[in-house]
């Protein structure tokens, strides 16, 4: 044969123990009939069980004096998984009486079955195995299935009310004895099936007022939260009106400052532009009359220029004039040389004279480009030198005749050479004269044409410092229209806040007179409650016709009795469903007290 496991069989009684002390402790409560005492031996056996479940693989601990094992350390860890747990756990730790932790372990166990929650903590507890293994060994029960089959059993405990005492009870000295003799059957407990039948209907009934009146708190906290928030948010709401109302007169005082201001501004410079508009017509006509003046001064001086510029143009011919002449004066010289070979020496000299002459037309030339404004004068010289030169052609056509005073005539001629060479010094110099005065002329209107630029930029910039003036006075005139707007809209805003805040006092009233009607709808039902609850359940032999149709019940028509009003109706008359979070399928429900309908079969079973 297999050997089997001493920790899966210990698991396995431990269940069994659990399952039977739970089975015991509703049975009893049922037929007891009313809320349990710390002195009922059931729940006594129960609390020593599920210390023996709790204490299965429990690890060893080391303290200081001795080893420790104890249930507290798992039992502790469920606040911090649960935070409902907390008040429990805070009540314990305050309790005068106790001093060792196992005692404080079963005041836990005590005040969790109370709450109704033993089941809750624990499932919370199971399901974190990795915080248990510091606790329990692998083979531990609440490691395995087992714990999560006794969580499952523990389930059906909310259906007993306890009433125990913790705080004068002695909890460190208990010690945990199972009794079996409990658990064995007798004959009295097969004859009380009926009471317990009829105890479980009545436990029935009032675990589904408890569930609807939890419903209704619940119901009734959220609107009252509701309510607290609307209250909140009102008083925000009237806070934001009274700041949005602060800023309104802000904005209108600020308002009426800017129009103030806009309008002193706009005075001002209403001011500043008449009197620049006169400087600027005063400038303007002090503009204009020097610029006719400039402009008679151009044409004046254009008219010269054009004058010297025609003056030079006719020197330039006559000076062409006087070449073409010089080239034939050489060609009757060179005839006269070929024709005279006896006067050479009268030649040599007139050739001589002819070389100072021509000397003296190339300095005159390049005097003459020097001084090109002087052209007037220079045509006397001209006509001076043509008839000169038609002197030496009269005096070359009369060589032969007057070869013996040609020394005198070239003396004289050198007397006149001296005398022309005085005159045109004396010429170059007045028109040198009369060139530097123009130079310093020209300069002179120079100048003033640089003043009048500089006085029309200075003009020209004023103008634009008055545009800008001009353009920042109109960009202040549209920020005040930009102003204006949004007064208007927070004006809109206020009116929009304003008809949020009635709606808003609508909604606060209807929830105010919906909760005073479920209020009162609560307390015609705890009325019926009361004045139904000594009504007694009609017997079976008695019950042969459905109340409202009148008719026999049957197979077909099978009866459903109501809790409250003790009244039995068919299946086809009573078709009033609830739905309810205990259990998967809706419930059918009394026409007159709303209550749950049980259904019964032909026997006296339920």
């Amino acid at each position: 044969l297999a050997v089997k496991d001493p920790t899966a069989v210990e698991r396995a009684n431990l269940l069994n123990m659990a399952k039977l002390s739970i089975k015991g402790l509703i049975e009893s409560a049922l037929s007891f009939g009313r809320t349990l005492d710390s002195d009922y031996p059931p729940l006594q056996q129960f609390f020593v069980v599920m210390e023996h479940c709790l204490k299965h693989g429990l690890k060893v601990r080391k303290s200081f004096l001795s080893y420790n094992k104890t249930i507290w350390g798992p039992l502790e860890l469920v606040e911090k998984l649960y935070p409902e747990a907390e008040e429990i756990a805070a009540s314990v730790r305050d309790l005068p009486g106790l001093k060792t932790p196992l005692g404080r372990a079963r005041a836990w166990l005590r005040l969790a079955l109370m709450q109704k929650k033993m089941a809750d903590y624990l499932r919370c507890l199971i399901i974190q195995r990795d915080l248990l293994s510091e606790f329990y060994e692998y083979h531990a029960l609440m490691m395995e299935e087992e714990g999560a089959v006794i969580v499952g059993l523990l389930v059906g405990l909310n259906v007993i009310d306890a009433n125990l005492c913790v705080k004068g009870e002695d909890l460190d000295s208990q010690v945990g004895v199972i009794d079996f003799s409990v658990y064995l059957k007798s004959d009295d407990d097969i004859g009380g099936k009926e009471r317990n039948v009829q105890i479980a209907a009545i436990l029935d009934q009032k675990n589904y007022v408890e569930e609807l009146n939890r419903q209704l708190n619940s119901t009734v906290s959220s609107l009252h939260a509701r309510v607290d928030s609307l209250e909140k948010s009102n008083t925000k709401l009237i806070e934001e009106l009274a700041i949005a109302k602060n800023n309104i007169i802000k904005l209108q005082e600020e308002n009426h400052q800017l129009r103030s201001e806009n309008t002193l501004i706009l005075m001002k410079t209403q001011h500043h532009l008449e009197v620049s508009k006169v400087d600027v017509e005063a400038e303007l006509q002090t503009y204009k009359h020097s610029r006719q003046g400039l402009d008679e001064m151009y044409t004046e001086a254009r008219r010269q220029l054009r004058e010297e510029a025609q003056l030079r143009q006719d020197m330039e011919n006559e000076l062409v004039v006087q070449v073409s002449m010089k080239h034939e004066i050489e060609l009757a010289m060179k005839l006269l040389e070929k024709d005279i070979h006896e006067k050479q020496d009268t030649l040599i000299g007139l050739r001589q004279q002819l070389d100072e002459v021509k000397a003296i037309n190339v300095e005159m030339y390049q005097k003459l480009q020097v001084s090109e404004d002087a052209m007037k004068e220079k045509n006397e010289i001209i006509s001076r030198l043509e008839d000169k030169t038609n002197q030496i052609n009269a005096t070359m056509k009369q060589l032969e005749q007057r070869l013996q005073q040609a020394e005198k005539a070239q003396m004289e001629a050198e007397a006149e050479d001296e005398k022309l060479k005085q005159e045109y010094v004396n010429k170059s110099e007045s028109l040198q004269n009369e060139f530097s005065q123009k130079e310093k002329q020209l300069l002179q209107l120079e100048t003033d044409l640089k003043i009048e630029k500089e006085w029309r930029q200075t003009l020209e910039e004023d103008l634009q410092k008055e545009k800008e003036t001009v353009s920042h006075l109109r960009t202040e005139t549209r920020e005040i229209v930009n102003l204006k707007k949004e007064f208007l809209k927070l004006q809109e805003k206020n009116k929009k806040l304003k008809s949020i805040c009635e709606d808003q006092e609508a909604a606060l009233q209807e929830l105010a007179s919906k909760l005073s009607e479920s209020k009162l709808k609560i307390e015609d039902i705890k009325e019926a409650n009361k004045a139904l609850q000594g009504q007694v359940w009609l017997k079976d032999k008695e019950a042969t016709h459905c109340k409202l149709c009148e008719k026999e019940f049957s197979l077909s028509k099978r009866k459903h009795h109501c809790r409250n009003c003790g009244e039995i109706f068919c299946n086809a008359c009573s078709d009033n469903e609830l739905p309810l979070p205990s259990s998967p399928k809706p419930v059918r429900v009394c026409d007159s007290c709303h209550a749950i309908l049980i259904q019964r079969c032909s026997s006296n079973v339920p």
